[in-house]
């Protein structure tokens, strides 16, 4: 049982050794992966570290934890465990999971993790067959994780490529124009009613009968605020999301469930723009322009955002690509002395493609089950990470759901 586990300084469990400077110059290219603190950025023929490792972040990117199953070189921004002391070395990755790197930082202008702070961290040695019990269930969840990371990651860029196709490179009217007679990705009925010339527009040749228009038309946009951080009638109990930057830039998918603060109605009266719908599209304006995602829970915004709210004829996934494909366009727009900042005024004007109803219905159909199906892989890693919380159960010993 877990109360029976002893607790041991960190470095009577693993002993953890500094990273090593680059290979020579000279190095031949090969299969090795070279490990800095963020993970693998490349790869030679040589190898410092026989597999399996487990490597952390030093510098640069403090925290993250990386089991490698094969030889490896570590740099000199990474520890790496020279010798887990006979402990399962799955097992002994989560262990340091659980772990406050920050907490062992030497709080310079560049922070650092000290090894010798680390190594005296006190945590809870299991039985070694608690250990590989312990690191079988942690491991499938990070398999099940990992999977659905990848399909996410797959359903996001097909979304994205039929997006492209049919709305930025015209593939199905060229190809109609050639004289093809159907398009892969397009129902037949949709392809068959397309026209087979292009007519001038602002942004260059689009499909005859298609329009131009500006997003500001098309869209509604919104912008947000930051309620009295010193008034807690806005802040104690708050129930509704506020999302900021920060919370966007830790999306790896455009899908946003959640948020790190909740606020009260008080403080959504007071935002001018008070609650935004599901299927609002989130582009961060500010501190850096062009994080985007789609809410998939009602949300208030501060002010670092112009929000779109699609009650006119695009769906939110089409607008969500839009913004994703012309992010260059919209960056260019942008303006400010300390840092770069698109306000709604030099937003509204900027172009968008408008294509005939049943083409946006089409594409509506098409792209709307795949994201769904990859909001649903991300509330699972959410749920997975996050609620379920398994890694600090897993450190008290515990696995019931």
């Amino acid at each position: 049982m877990a109360s029976e586990w002893p607790h041991v300084p960190l470095g009577e469990v693993i002993t953890l050794q500094r990273g090593f400077d680059l290979p020579s110059r000279d190095r031949k290219p090969g299969r090795v992966p070279i490990l800095s603190s963020s993970g693998i950025t490349d790869y030679h023929s040589e190898a410092r570290v026989p597999g399996p490792g487990v490597v952390t972040g030093r510098y640069g990117t403090i925290g993250q934890v990386f089991l490698i199953k094969e030889d490896f070189w570590p740099l000199n921004t990474t520890l790496w465990v020279k010798d887990f002391h006979g402990n399962d070395p799955l097992w002994a990755s989560h262990l340091l999971r659980t772990i406050d790197f920050m907490s062992c930082s030497d709080k310079s202008s560049v922070p650092g993790v000290n090894r010798n702070d680390l190594h005296r961290i006190p945590v809870l040695l299991p039985p070694l067959e608690e250990q590989h019990t312990i690191a079988g269930v942690l491991g499938a969840l990070d398999d099940k994780i990992e999977q659905n990371r990848r399909t996410a990651q797959a359903l996001e860029r097909l979304a994205q490529a039929i997006f492209r196709a049919w709305f930025v490179d015209f593939e199905p009217v060229k190809a109609k124009a050639a004289g093809a007679t159907s398009f892969s990705s397009m129902p037949q009925t949709i392809f068959d009613a397309l026209p087979t010339r292009f007519a001038d527009s602002e942004i260059g040749h689009v499909p005859e009968g298609w329009k131009v228009k500006a997003i500001g038309d098309v869209v509604t946009t919104k912008g947000g605020g930051t309620p009295n951080t010193k008034n807690p009638e806005y802040w104690d109990g708050g129930e509704h999301c506020w999302v900021t930057p920060k919370d966007m830039s830790r999306l790896s998918h455009p899908v946003l469930l959640d948020t790190e603060r909740r606020i009260t109605d008080a403080a959504v009266n007071s935002i001018s723009s008070g609650m935004l719908p599901v299927g609002t599209v989130l582009m961060s304006s500010r501190a850096p322009v062009g994080y985007l995602g789609i809410a998939k829970v009602p949300t208030a915004i501060n002010q670092g955002f112009i929000a779109m709210v699609c009650d006119g004829p695009l769906p939110p996934i089409y607008v969500l690509n839009w913004a994703l494909t012309s992010m260059d366009v919209i960056k260019a727009h942008a303006s400010g002395t300390t840092f770069p900042e698109i306000s709604k005024k030099n937003f509204r004007p900027l172009p968008v493609v408008l294509p005939t109803g049943d083409v946006i219905a089409a594409y509506q159909q098409t792209s709307d089950p795949l994201f769904e199906l990859l909001a649903a892989c991300v509330k699972e890693i959410l749920q997975v990470t996050t609620r379920a919380g398994y890694r600090r159960r897993a450190r008290r010993g515990r696995f019931e759901w």
